[in-house]
Formats: C-alpha cells, sequence, structure tokens
C-alpha cells in the first residue's frame, strides 16, 4: 500500500466531475414563502421538487453544499431493480400481498428510471448493457441458481444463468464462480444525470439554492419556518431528501437510516484492446460478497471504475485508493501496474430491513433508505413522495405502510458497524 498506485494528475475527487462539476447554485436572498421547501439536491430532492413544481407549487430546494454534491454524483453509476429481500423473506412480517407490491416496486423504479431518460432525452451516457452478479464461491452460485429459478410468478425478472466454464464471455477472470446476468440492467454517467435532473427540474418552475443549509424547523401552525444562513423561509411542506447525509436536524430519520461509506477508483486510460478484452459485454459488474465489489467501464470503456466498501470510517480517499486498487488487481491480474487517477468516497444510507421507505412523521415529507441501489430508487421514490405531498394516487406506494425500523440506542452513528464489517470480511473470505 504504497504511492505508487497514483497517477502523476491523481485527484481526490470523484471521476464523474470531470465532464459534470457541480453546479454552483448560490444565492444571495431567499424567497420569504415557498408552497413546498425540500431539503437535499440529490436525485430524490430534484424529482419530488420537479413533481410539486410542474403542478403550479412554488419549490424551494435547499443543500448545505453543491448541487449533488452527496452520492448524486458519486455513485457507481449502476442501474438496477434492487429491492433486496426476496417476497418470502418479507411475508412473514408483512403479508404476502404487500411483500409482493413491495418487490414489484424494484420493478417499477428500473422502467420509471428508463421512461424518464428516454421522454426527458437526458444526455447522461445511459446504456442498457445488463448486469453480471458474480458468484464468489461455488456455494453462492449455487444459491443464485436457485433464487433466480424460483422467482414468484407474475415478479419474474429476465434472467440468465452463466457457468464458470463459459465466464469469459461476460468477465476475463478466474476469480469468480460463474454468475447470473440480468439483461434489463442499465449504466449512466452519475453526474451527467444529476445535471439534467436539475435542468428538468428547474425547467420547471423549482428553484435550486446551493451551500445554503438548513439550520432549524419548527411547527407553524398548518406549515413550517425553516431557518437558513440566508433568513427564514415558510412553507407549507417541507420535504426531507438527505438519505446518507441525513444530520441531527433530523432525528427521527437520522436513527433509521445507517450511513455507510462507499470507496471508489477510475483507472488510467487504458487500452480499448485490452478493457474489451477484460469486459467483453461492457455490462456492470457487481458480486455476492457482503462487503460487495461494484465495477464497470467508463461511458468511453477507456477506464475501469471500481468500487466497494474497504473501509469503515475512513474519509480520505487516498488512504482507500490503495486498498480498492488491491482487490481490482486480485481480480484483473493485468491492472496490477495500472495507475489510479481518482479515488472519491460518499455514504449510502441502509436501514435496519434492508427497504427504502417513504412517507410523513410530524408532518414531513420523507424517502431514503436505498441501501446502495439509489439511481432507480431514489428517481422513482423521489417522485414518489412529490406526488405524495400534492395529494395524488400516483404517490401510493406499499412502502408508505412499512414500519421504517430503528434499534435501542442508535442515534445515527453506526457503533455496530466495526464489528459487522469484520464479520463480513471473514465470512467472505471463505471458499464456501
Amino acid at each position: 500500500m504504497t504511492e505508487s498506485v497514483f497517477a502523476a494528475a491523481y485527484k481526490n475527487e470523484s471521476f464523474w466531475w470531470e465532464d459534470a462539476p457541480r453546479p454552483e447554485r448560490r444565492a444571495t436572498t431567499l424567497p420569504s414563502r415557498v408552497d413546498v421547501l425540500v431539503i437535499g439536491s440529490g436525485y430524490t430532492g430534484l424529482m419530488a421538487a420537479r413533481e410539486t413544481a410542474k403542478a403550479g407549487r412554488s419549490t424551494l430546494v435547499l443543500d448545505a453544499e453543491a448541487a449533488g454534491f452527496g452520492c448524486s454524483s458519486r455513485n457507481g453509476g449502476q442501474v438496477s431493480t434492487s429491492i433486496k429481500p426476496s417476497v418470502g423473506e418479507m411475508s412473514g412480517r408483512m403479508g404476502e400481498e404487500v411483500a409482493r407490491g413491495v418487490r414489484q416496486e424494484g420493478i417499477n423504479a428500473l422502467s420509471y428510471i428508463s421512461d424518464f431518460v428516454r421522454s426527458e432525452n437526458l444526455a447522461c451516457d445511459w446504456a442498457q448493457v445488463g448486469r453480471y452478479h458474480a458468484a464468489h464461491n461455488t456455494k453462492q452460485y449455487d444459491a443464485l441458481a436457485k433464487a433466480a429459478a424460483a422467482q414468484p410468478q407474475g415478479l419474474a425478472v429476465p434472467y440468465e444463468m452463466v457457468s464458470k466454464t463459459d465466464q469469459a464471455k461476460e468477465i476475463d477472470t478466474a476469480f469468480y464462480h460463474g454468475g447470473v446476468v440480468y439483461p434489463q440492467h442499465a449504466s449512466l454517467h452519475p453526474g451527467k444525470f444529476h445535471n439534467e435532473m436539475l435542468r428538468v427540474t428547474e425547467a420547471a418552475g423549482a428553484q435550486v439554492v446551493a451551500y445554503c443549509p438548513v439550520t432549524a424547523i419548527e411547527k407553524d401552525g398548518a406549515g413550517f419556518i425553516v431557518t437558513t444562513p440566508l433568513g427564514k423561509v415558510s412553507a407549507r411542506d417541507v420535504v426531507v431528501a438527505t438519505n446518507g447525509y441525513t444530520g441531527p436536524l433530523n432525528p427521527w430519520q437520522r436513527r433509521r437510516v445507517i450511513p455507510i461509506g462507499s470507496y471508489i477508483i477510475a483507472t488510467e486510460e487504458l487500452p480499448l484492446d485490452l478493457t474489451s478484452r477484460l469486459l467483453p459485454t461492457n455490462r456492470v459488474i457487481s458480486d455476492t460478497r457482503k462487503l460487495v465489489f461494484y465495477y464497470r467501464l467508463s461511458p468511453d470503456k477507456k477506464r475501469v471504475i471500481f468500487g466497494g466498501r474497504v473501509a469503515f470510517m475512513e474519509n480520505d480517499p487516498k488512504v482507500s485508493a490503495p486498498r480498492l486498487h488491491y482487490w481490482m488487481s486480485l481480480v484483473f491480474p493485468e491492472l496490477k501496474s495500472t495507475k489510479v487517477t481518482h479515488s472519491w468516497m460518499g455514504y449510502v444510507a441502509y436501514t435496519f430491513d434492508t427497504l427504502p421507505h417513504l412517507g410523513k412523521q410530524d408532518g414531513l415529507y420523507y424517502a431514503m433508505g436505498y441501501c446502495g441501489s439509489g439511481i432507480s430508487l431514489a428517481t422513482y421514490f423521489g417522485a414518489k413522495i412529490g406526488q405524495q405531498v400534492l395529494g395524488k394516487k400516483d404517490g401510493d406506494s406499499p412502502l408508505t405502510n412499512v414500519p421504517f425500523q430503528t434499534r435501542p440506542l442508535y442515534s445515527g452513528a453506526p457503533w455496530f458497524l466495526a464489528p459487522s464489517i469484520l464479520y463480513y470480511r471473514i465470512r467472505d473470505s471463505l471458499p464456501i
């Protein structure tokens, strides 16, 4: 773990910001009153704001940092269905009908974002390349095959099992033991996608103001008074859209999401004949480890974008970069001498039941807890929560009625992550 992995022009920031710099959106004043105030300018917040602005509601979006500074411009750009629990796992606690409805929401989310990108002509390098979910041991391959074959009627998604013998057609590595292809999954450029979402949200009439943190929220009759460094704003409705960056301002939501660091590197440019051999189908890749690795080629196919959970509380991407480079080199030995040009991290929000949640608490609307699958889910549920603000039936979701769990003694600082990560690291290393 030395400086040797870093390119001369290395940057401690998201690779996606090269082609999609973070918009400033600074202001010197704010309106004194709006119909809807949204806290957070990521995918969730912008989609909620777009819905309310399209309906004629005066809408203001505030962010403590640059617009989309969090995981909306830091993720790996992999787009999937990804409601994690199976119908069987959920049925015992919520009933089969609700469980099926929840599972359907993941399918709906993928369809929604695909239609949204195409209908709005979003320039975000969208490509329906499919995902290869790789088994890190033979037991996991058998589990993948069993789960794929046992998909509930009416909720099945297309798939193709790929044996280890045939794996080279998907990925040139001996690291995995086969896997499953989900051909409907996709990739995009997260930074471009956020900038395009910002464009259509502002075109709908919403105002987005960055570098303006909300410091207090007070009830005021049927609405709220929101305090910021630029003054107070009266709002009839407030949407909390902070996901993995939810802080003490919203203690009820904060107690229900677990911020987990996810770390990514981008390699220097590589020969196209090499990248096309390593990942011949250009699919996005994930694997069955609990401490999952996820990676893909850049939109121009000249770089490998490699991510994973290789640290607990490390917030310096230059420290996590050599760890990711080590694992990337295990998957692709040909990349051992390849340099890293960018390394970055962001916080995803997990939940105790590994489900996203949306609804209303103490008068505040919220949508969050995407458990690492925020591109499709945040886009979809952001629109849903905006529709709920408007009182539209389209905003209904079975997840609105699923209890948003927390745990005793948890206040938002995940003290239990260190032992959990150690346990999963040991479990992932086992050969079966």
